[in-house]
């Protein structure tokens, strides 16, 4: 066996050194693939969402010269709270609406013309009345809330009008509105002040935020005391043996369980079992406990993992006790670590759905929880019930919730960040 030359020999390696440098070319082509496939998916998501939601911060008013007469209103004396509250305001709004469409005679023609306003224009009078009693027997012009109909036609002018539920009649009293600038988008406040309603134009996330906050409060009272407990056990004192093993590969795999597993588990133990009422943040919070148990404990460990050895042995060196040990020094170093994984788990908790689902906080609730006893439902719930309803106007308003909820994840994300950077020690 002959040995190969020199010359044969560089070539060989010249050879193989050009396959390894194509390799790593192609390799990192596919690092910088993925990265670009990533980010174009989340540009997509977000044009999409953005695009989307942002009308849904935006709503329709109309001008109307409002007469308050006390006989069509039926209240005299607009001090007394009762007249104020059983006053007839449709009929002050169908009164302005005949007044500036006289030639609307017909039933059906009527019928199309009061339902250009919203009933939500009814609470506004009220509430203006109940403001300022001289208001009576008074004209005023007011910018009264559209309906859901109007508010998608009138915002949609500005690309392709979407007119599907308008008739041809509506269509021209719009214009009529917009001719004598008599029709305007503004801020939706209501978006963020009401709850859920079943009018597009009325609906609001204010009790969803509501129970989302208090369903993590109690989340995170729950779930985190728990969670670093049992991570301190598990890294100070458990013996090592096969007891413990077992738990540790149990509580890692309790973090890769679908989150609807541990809605059933709720449904079981906390409806079930212990007969706790529906939809209420307490049981909600309960059950996300569970789900977000094995974050907390698994981070939490880790951080008290990454205390150098020396820190124990120094405090246990100078008379403290195990207890002392932990308490003072351990934990405060592990506690930025804590933090982070805390709020990484709440901020996994805050998206979910399913869980929620079977426990009953997917009833349609208007009124804004004051307690975590309270009837309440939640961000992601709320989102999910928008998305499934046929008015067209909820489209929009399911972009903007989504877009509040992202902003709250967000939110919760950086800082969680923001504490790892400021807390933590380097050894």
């Amino acid at each position: 066996m002959t040995k190969p030359s020199s010359t044969k020999q560089a070539e060989l390696v010249q050879k193989s050194l050009a396959k390894r440098y194509a390799a790593e070319k192609r390799f990192k082509a596919f690092g910088i693939a993925s990265i670009s496939f990533g980010l174009g998916a989340l540009l997509v998501l977000f044009v999409e969402i953005f695009g989307g939601g942002m009308g849904g911060f935006r709503q329709t008013e109309m001008a109307l010269e409002i007469e308050f007469d006390a006989d069509t209103l039926e209240v005299y004396d607009a001090t007394n709270p009762d007249e104020i509250l059983a006053g007839n305001y449709s009929g002050l709004i169908k009164a302005a609406l005949k007044k500036r469409f006289p030639d609307v005679t017909n039933r059906r023609e009527k019928r199309a013309l009061y339902s250009m306003v919203s009933v939500g224009a009814n609470y506004q009078l009220r509430d203006l009345l109940a403001t300022d009693p001289d208001l009576l027997n008074s004209t005023q012009r007011l910018w009264v809330l559209a309906d859901d109909d109007i508010d998608t036609y009138y915002k949609s002018l500005s690309g392709e009008p979407y007119a599907e539920r308008m008739t041809e009649q509506q269509l021209k009293w719009v214009q009529s509105f917009v001719d004598s600038g008599d029709i305007k988008t503004v801020f939706n406040t209501r978006f963020f002040t009401d709850g859920d309603s079943s009018e597009p134009e009325m609906a609001g996330i204010r009790g969803a935020v509501l129970g989302s906050l208090l369903t993590l409060l109690v989340t995170l009272a729950l779930s985190f005391p728990v969670g670093v407990a049992a991570a301190i056990y598990l890294e100070e004192y458990a013996p090592s043996n096969r007891l413990t093993d077992f738990v540790e590969v149990n509580i890692n795999n309790l973090a890769a369980v679908p989150s609807i597993i541990f809605g059933l588990l709720g449904l079981a133990i906390f409806i079930n079992v212990f007969e706790m009422p529906r939809s209420i943040p307490l049981v909600g919070g309960m059950v996300l406990t569970l789900m977000t148990l094995p974050t907390i404990i698994i981070s939490s460990r880790a951080a008290i993992k990454a205390v150098p050895p020396s820190i124990r042995e120094a405090a246990l060196g100078i008379g403290a006790s195990k207890m002392q040990m932990i308490l003072h020094h351990v934990l405060p170093l592990a506690m930025p670590g804590m933090l982070t994984g805390a709020i990484i788990g709440m901020a996994q908790a805050l998206g979910e759905t399913a869980p929620l689902l079977m426990i009953g906080m997917v009833a349609f609730i208007m009124d804004i929880p004051g307690s975590v006893t309270d009837p309440a439902t939640v961000m992601p719930v709320q989102i999910f019930l928008w998305s499934d309803s046929p008015e067209r106007a909820f489209v929009e308003k399911t972009s903007a919730a989504i877009m509040v909820l992202l902003m709250f994840l967000m939110f919760m994300n950086a800082l969680a960040v923001l504490l790892r950077k400021r807390l933590e020690r380097r050894w």
